[in-house]
């Protein structure tokens, strides 16, 4: 069975949906978790005071260049799912964890009761995008089976990649 192309709008569409998102989370992120933390510390006491004290150090100069360090990574998987046509596991893993970034903006949302950063775009762009673009490798015969462990995978490698980004945000901001 021959197997159309899949579009750039599909692949590069990743990158451009990952950056409309993110635009919500630079305009409100820092400020939010400023103007929230001391209720958040008193409503989840069980949150170590470690969590707290990295998200309340995390300025907007931080945050904008860990937006910009994980914008790369999001850019190479559009690239390497544009030149192999969908195929590239970096690019399919990248998008199911995009699309699963989403659903956790939900949960926050929910465990909060409110708004969070991120919570407007995931139901309108984030889940929707990503629905979408799997339909589209589906179709063109590309996707790759998803397995409940490459969910759990694509999530740890999800926070260890924001992570490491904060990581070298931070050394990068605070030098000089």
């Amino acid at each position: 069975m021959s197997s159309p192309l899949v579009n750039t709008t599909v692949t590069y569409g990743l990158f451009v949906a990952w950056a409309l998102h993110d635009a919500e989370e630079l305009a409100r992120g820092p400020r939010w978790v400023r103007e929230r933390l001391p209720e958040l510390r008193e409503r989840f006491p069980e949150v170590p005071e470690a969590v707290w004290t990295a998200m309340e150090g995390v300025d907007e100069r931080e945050f904008a260049t860990a937006v910009a360090v994980m914008g790369a990574v999001v850019a190479a998987a559009a690239v390497a799912g544009a030149r192999s046509q969908g195929r590239s596991a970096f690019f399919q893993a990248a998008l199911n964890g995009f699309g699963l970034h989403g659903l956790v903006h939900l949960a926050q949302a929910a465990v909060v009761r409110g708004y969070t950063p991120g919570s407007v775009t995931s139901p309108l762009l984030v889940v929707p995008f990503t629905l979408w673009a799997r339909g589209r490798l589906k179709r063109a015969g590309v996707l790759r089976p998803a397995r409940a462990r490459d969910a759990v995978t694509g999530l740890a490698v999800a926070a260890g990649a924001t992570v490491a980004a904060h990581a070298v945000a931070r050394r990068v901001t605070r030098r000089g």
